[in-house]
C-alpha cells in the first residue's frame, strides 16, 4: 500500500531554448499567446499546485493541448521542469541525481500507456516480467509474480500469446499486469483506456477500481473524458491551457463548477451517479432519531440509493456512516430533485 502522496508545487514548463528566462515574465502576466508569437516559446504548464492523495486515484482531465500529458511526465521526470517541485516521500523528484532518478523510476513508479507499449517479440508472460528483468530480479521469483498478476487481470491461459494475437483490451490488461508486477507505489496511466472501444473501456475501468480497492496505489490517471474521470477519480484536477481551472472531488466539480468552462463539461452528467446520500440528507440533529426501515451508506450514490428505496417500496431511508451509525434521513423526493436540479452556473449560463 502506498504510504506517500505526491505534492506538485509551483510547477512551470516552458518549451524553448530559454524557458527559464521567461518564468518571471509569465508570473508577471505574459500570456501564452504573447510568449509563443513574440518570443518563440510555448507555455506548457503554469503554476501547477496539486496534492495527489496517497492510496487514491487522482484524475487529471482536460482537452487536447491542456497540458495533462506534460504534467504526468513530470512525475517520473520524463520531461524536465522549468521551475517548481514534485515531492514524493520527502524528496523533490525535480532535483534527483541521475542515479536517484533511475532508482525512483525502477522501484517507485510504473506507467501504463495509451498505445499499450508492449514488445511485439515477447509473449504476454515475457512482457509482464520485463520490468523485473531490468531490476535484476531472479527469474524464479519474477515469473511467479508475473503469473499471479496475469491471472488477476483475467489473462490466465494467454501467457504464451504474442501481442498481435490479442485484442486491444487484452493488450491493455497485459500493460496493467506489467505495471502491477513491478510493485511500484505510484501507477501513472496516460490516456490508458482512450484507444479502447467503449464497452471494453468501461470493463477496464472496473478492473482498475477492483484492484485499487485492494492495492491502494497512488494512481495518477490522465483522460479527456469526463465520465471516466468521474467514475475513477477520488480527486479530479481539470486543466485548460496549462493551468488548473478547478480541482476537487467529482461531486465538488459537478455541484459547484468554477466557471462556465467547467459548467459546460458537467452539464450533461448523470448527477445520480456522482452525488452522495450525505449531500442531500437531512442531518440527524434536525430529526432527533431515525427509525426508517432501510439504511443507506452516507457515501452511496443517489442512483443506487433510489434503486434500493424503490425495491423496498419506501420514501425515506436512514443514512448511516462507515460504522453503521445513523447520521441522517434521505427523502426520496429530495433525492430525485437533486438528480435533476441545475447548478447556478448552468441556470445562468
Amino acid at each position: 500500500m502506498a504510504s506517500h502522496g505526491i505534492e506538485i508545487r509551483g510547477l512551470y514548463k516552458i518549451f524553448g531554448p530559454d524557458g527559464a528566462g521567461y518564468v518571471e515574465a509569465v508570473k508577471a502576466g505574459m500570456t501564452k499567446a504573447d510568449l509563443n508569437e513574440n518570443h518563440g516559446h510555448v507555455l506548457g504548464l503554469q503554476d501547477i499546485n496539486i496534492s495527489m492523495p496517497a492510496g487514491g486515484i487522482t484524475v487529471v482531465m482536460g482537452l487536447s493541448g491542456s497540458g495533462k500529458s506534460t504534467l504526468i511526465r513530470h512525475i517520473n521526470r520524463l520531461i524536465e521542469p522549468t521551475a517548481g517541485e514534485v515531492i514524493y516521500d520527502g524528496a523533490d523528484i525535480c532535483r534527483m541525481t541521475v542515479s536517484q532518478l533511475r532508482e525512483f523510476r525502477r522501484h517507485k513508479t510504473a506507467m501504463v500507456f495509451q498505445k499499450f507499449a508492449l514488445l511485439p517479440h515477447r509473449t504476454v508472460l515475457e512482457n509482464t516480467v520485463y520490468g523485473l528483468d531490468i531490476q535484476g530480479i531472479p527469474r524464479t521469483d519474477s515469473l511467479k509474480k508475473a503469473r499471479y498478476w496475469i491471472d488477476r487481470v483475467g489473462l490466465s491461459g494467454f501467457e504464451s500469446h504474442y501481442p498481435n494475437q490479442l485484442s486491444g483490451g487484452m493488450q491493455q490488461r497485459v500493460g496493467l499486469a506489467r505495471a502491477l508486477t513491478n510493485d511500484a507505489d505510484i501507477l501513472l496511466m496516460d490516456e490508458a483506456y482512450s484507444a479502447l472501444d467503449p464497452l471494453i473501456r468501461v470493463d477496464m475501468q472496473g478492473v482498475l477500481l477492483d484492484l485499487q480497492a485492494e492495492l491502494k496505489k497512488t494512481v495518477v490517471f490522465i483522460t479527456h473524458d469526463l465520465d471516466e474521470a468521474l467514475r475513477l477519480g477520488d480527486k479530479i484536477a481539470i486543466l485548460r491551457d496549462g493551468q488548473v481551472v478547478q480541482q476537487g472531488t467529482g461531486q465538488d466539480i459537478v455541484l459547484n463548477p468554477a466557471d462556465h468552462y467547467i459548467a459546460s463539461f458537467v452539464r450533461e452528467v448523470n448527477r445520480g451517479r456522482i452525488i452522495q446520500a450525505k449531500t442531500v440528507m437531512t442531518p440527524l440533529g434536525d430529526l432527533g432519531t431515525s427509525s426508517d426501515s432501510i439504511a443507506v451508506p452516507a457515501s452511496m450514490t443517489l442512483e443506487t440509493a433510489a434503486r434500493q428505496m424503490t425495491l423496498a417500496n419506501v420514501t425515506q431511508a436512514r443514512v448511516v456512516d462507515d460504522s453503521g451509525l445513523p447520521v441522517g434521513r434521505l427523502d426520496f423526493s429530495a433525492l430525485v430533485s437533486a438528480m435533476v436540479t441545475p447548478t447556478p452556473h448552468e441556470a445562468t449560463g
